[in-house]
Parts: structure tokens; C-alpha cells; sequence
């Protein structure tokens, strides 16, 4: 089986195909932004108890929103070969869309730096969906977490990214 893969250029193998961190050290500052989201599956009870803070967790979303911030920071700590990055700014936003049964959510992250910012981005949606989680797995176990994926990219080397089907 031939690997379609060999002409991608991985930035975390070295020429021997081992895992290695990035050498950052040559690549010019620059402001970079990065917008991810994930969607928490629920049921419409659930998201009415979320509104009127009645699940006995205390406050899902602003506990989420802290989760996330708190993952954003640590994500170095959590994924290998991710550089740690000094944050300017982290936010996580949330959108209960009772229709579906859904809450979005959308982290952003914004930096200052040699190295994307993509990865803060994608823990702090991953982090505050799971947190959503845990808080109502009480009143739903059904519950489910799609759609982690990355919305938006500026800064660096490969420009401007926008999620098409956003």
C-alpha cells in the first residue's frame, strides 16, 4: 500500500521520521489569530436548564468558559511538540440553539508570536465542551461533542484561513 502522504511536508518529523518540536527560532513575530468551535448535542430540557441555572453544578456556561481560557493556556502541557505561547487574549462565547439542541461554542485566541496559535484555539473548544459535559451528564448521558474544528487562522507563513462551510 502506497502512502498518499509522502509528499506533505510534516513539520513535526525530522528527516529520520521521528517526532520533533519545531524550530522556531529563525521565524519573525507576528500577530496571529486563531477562531475554533466544537457543538455540544443535547436535548431541549437540558438547554432550559442550562438558561435558568437549575442544574445542581452551579453554572454551566461560565464554568465552561473558565475551563476553556484555563485549557488555552496549558495546551502545551497537553499536546506534544506544541511551543508554549505567551496569550494576549483568550475568549470563549456560546450559542444555545434550542431548534437543535445545541450549543455552539467558539474559542478565540490571539497571540503575539513565531508559531500558530491554532492549537489554544482547539483545546479551549474541546476543553469547554467536555466541562459542558460532565456539568449535565446527570440529566443527559445521551449528550454528544462534534464538530471540533478550526473556523479561522491569521498570522504566519501560510496567511489567512477561513472554514468554508462556517
Amino acid at each position: 500500500m502506497t502512502n498518499t502522504l509522502t509528499h506533505l511536508n510534516l513539520t513535526h518529523l525530522n528527516d529520520s521520521g521521528a517526532a520533533a518540536m519545531v524550530d522556531v527560532s529563525a521565524k519573525p513575530a507576528s500577530s496571529r489569530l486563531a477562531r475554533a468551535g466544537a457543538l455540544v448535542h443535547t436535548t431541549p430540557e437540558v438547554l432550559r436548564l442550562i438558561e435558568q441555572a437549575l442544574l445542581k453544578k452551579g453554572d454551566v456556561l461560565a464554568t465552561a468558559r473558565i475551563a476553556g481560557i484555563m485549557a488555552a493556556k496549558k495546551t502545551s502541557e497537553l499536546i506534544p511538540l506544541c511551543h508554549p505561547l505567551l496569550l494576549s487574549k483568550v475568549s470563549v462565547d456560546f450559542q444555545l440553539l434550542a431548534a437543535q439542541g445545541q450549543i455552539q461554542i467558539e474559542a478565540s485566541c490571539l497571540v503575539s508570536g513565531s508559531t500558530g496559535v491554532e492549537m489554544e484555539a482547539l483545546t479551549a473548544a474541546s476543553v469547554a465542551a467536555l466541562t459542558i459535559y460532565d456539568m449535565c451528564k446527570a440529566v443527559d448521558k445521551a449528550m454528544t461533542i462534534s464538530d471540533i474544528r478550526l473556523l479561522e487562522k491569521t498570522g504566519g507563513k501560510s496567511g489567512h484561513y477561513v472554514l468554508e462551510d462556517q
